[in-house]
């Protein structure tokens, strides 16, 4: 079978989660960002995908806003540290991100990530 008859049968059989995360691997590889998935802890890397959440979470007496990047891969969390709120982070936005990757217990965390957002209607 041709990839591209395997690609129209895939849109035609897959759900509504399996082409987001199809969409969302796409623009992840258009950005040259390491998926989600393959990331190694205590390294540097750029991960690009679509905020599906965003949570303010205040410790102790130091805030944090919490972003979920999925890449379609999996998720990591951005978390700015003494921040509740960054004109342009919100739920569905893309962008791209870069810092130092954290894991605990499975996890994965990045604090204080450099970012650049993706312009509305480009996904690549």
């Amino acid at each position: 079978m041709s990839s591209r008859l395997g690609q129209l049968l895939h849109g035609l059989t897959a759900s509504r989660e399996e082409l987001h995360a199809d969409d969302e691997r796409q623009t992840s590889a258009a950005h040259g960002a390491t998926p989600v998935a393959e990331l190694v802890p205590r390294r540097r890397a750029v991960v690009a995908g679509a905020i599906s959440a965003l949570t303010y979470r205040p410790r102790g007496q130091s805030p944090a806003l919490v972003a979920r990047l999925f890449d379609g891969s999996g998720s990591i969390d951005l978390v700015f540290l003494g921040r509740h709120d960054i004109p342009g982070i919100e739920p569905g936005r893309r962008l791209v991100a870069e810092g130092m990757v954290y894991e605990d217990a499975g996890h994965r965390t990045i604090f204080n990530p450099s970012y650049e957002l993706i312009p509305r209607g480009q996904n690549a």
